[in-house]
């Protein structure tokens, strides 16, 4: 996985260079690969707009994307998040789910500079209705803020995640219950997966960059 760490910063290696996303910033550093000095331009990740980003700088350490990885990504947005990924994944395919038809139109506008980024214009609810459209994947990312985001989570992974691959979702606690305290919420949905046979390999939470939400990384039983 090629995440670039520099003190309280986190960078990508940029697909396209000199372009960007939303308006991050850009840094170029001089490297030495076979023997030749060569100017490569990494994307600043923004960790208050990405959750991924979050999880990372808060030292989520068991994640790896290899460059060859099939994603699907739940919940896609204007590609903030998949445009990183997209960095990382430069030999492989993100399958990109969007409800919203206005995002979904940002997002298809990244995805004409970035070849493997698949834009999936769907409800991630309803993951049968786009079977035909993904295959099976190495990686789930779900960031849908919805009440039963565990929910929907664990049925596109029964659909679509091949074995011993794992998933990530980011919990955001006001969104299943504003109410009740975060910490019992994310007990709740922590549990709800275990219940399914998924063991946790990991959990985060997103503060300070996001304010009531957690990170967990599964696995899915066999």
């Amino acid at each position: 996985m090629e995440i670039y760490f520099k003190e309280d910063n986190i960078a990508t290696k940029n697909l396209s260079p000199g372009l960007r996303v939303y308006g991050e910033k850009l840094i170029i550093e001089n490297q030495c690969i076979n023997n030749e000095e060569i100017e490569v331009e990494y994307r600043v990740w923004n960790p208050y707009r990405s959750k991924l980003a979050a999880a990372l700088l808060n030292g989520m350490s068991k994640l790896t994307i290899e460059d060859d990885y099939k994603i699907l990504y739940l919940g896609a947005s204007t590609g903030t998040t998949v445009s990183h990924i997209s960095d990382m994944v430069y030999n492989g395919l993100i399958y990109a789910v969007e409800f919203s038809p206005i995002t979904m139109r940002k997002l298809t506008r990244l995805s004409d500079n970035r070849q493997n980024i698949a834009p999936i214009l769907a409800d991630a609810n309803k993951p049968k209705n786009y079977v035909s459209l993904v295959e099976k994947v190495d990686f789930i990312y779900c960031d849908v803020a919805q009440p039963n985001q565990s929910e929907l989570f664990m049925s596109n992974i029964d659909l679509f995640l091949e074995k011993k691959a794992v998933g990530l979702i980011t919990i955001k606690s006001r969104s299943i219950n504003v109410i009740k305290n975060p910490k019992k919420v994310f007990k709740e949905e922590e549990k709800k997966l275990i219940n399914r046979g998924f063991r946790i390999l990991e959990k985060i939470k997103l503060e300070p960059y996001k304010k009531d939400h957690l990170g967990l990384l599964v696995e899915k039983s066999l």
